[in-house]
């Protein structure tokens, strides 16, 4: 069973999170918290897989429990809840190490998804979103990281450079296997390999990195 704790300071947006996730026979609701204080505390409590945060909230915010959650919970994924009109926090959500976000009005599969796919380890980034992150990416890239990203990256293999390129279009594990004729097992192995030579803590700021290194699409 997947273990969820949903952090949000709206009753009904969290029963109505609740009521779809539940209906997963593999996903369990452990606990809910009005705010990112309580979010840390009840994370640590019941040993929750996968927290999905709210960014704005009373007491601390959906960032601040990110951070948090990184130095009390560490083996917690995180999902950013969010709207569009909140994408550059979304971006430092990531940066930060967010397991990925979707939005408040998801259909409920996509809802299930994420929080399949940020247990398992990967990023999930809402397809809703994407081209909204991608525009602040963009606009960050043109700021400078670009060229950072350009340096880090060149100490890749031709085939780490493949692999992190895929990464970057969001493509899963057993995708980029079928695009590089790869299997899932090696694919696996190069990620990790790729997150240790790059520095990163997951996929989703390796994926960032190769956005801004101008990899993939």
């Amino acid at each position: 069973m997947i273990r969820v704790l949903i952090a949000d300071d709206e009753p009904l947006i969290r029963a109505g999170i609740r009521m779809i996730l539940t209906s997963a026979d593999d996903i369990e609701v452990v606990a809910e918290a009005a705010n990112g204080r309580e979010a840390v505390e009840l994370a640590r409590r019941h040993g929750a897989d996968v927290a999905l945060l709210d960014i704005r909230m009373p007491v601390m915010d959906g960032l601040a429990a990110l951070a948090e959650l990184g130095r009390a919970v560490p083996g917690v994924r995180a999902l950013i809840l969010t709207t569009f009109g909140e994408r550059d926090n979304v971006l430092r959500a990531l940066r930060q190490g967010g397991a990925g976000f979707l939005l408040k009005d998801s259909a409920p599969a996509e809802l299930i998804g994420a929080v399949r796919a940020a247990a398992a380890g990967d990023a999930y980034l809402s397809p809703a979103a994407t081209r909204h992150v991608a525009d602040s990416l963009a606009t960050a890239a043109a700021a400078g990281r670009d060229e950072e990203a350009r340096a880090r990256v060149a100490g890749l293999s031709e085939r780490e450079r493949d692999v992190l390129a895929l990464l970057g279009e969001g493509l899963s594990n057993a995708d980029a296997g079928r695009r590089l004729h790869m299997s899932e097992a090696t694919v696996k192995t190069y990620v990790s390999r790729i997150l240790a030579k790059l520095g990163c803590d997951n996929r989703v700021q390796a994926a960032l990195l190769a956005r801004d290194a101008g990899l993939g699409t």
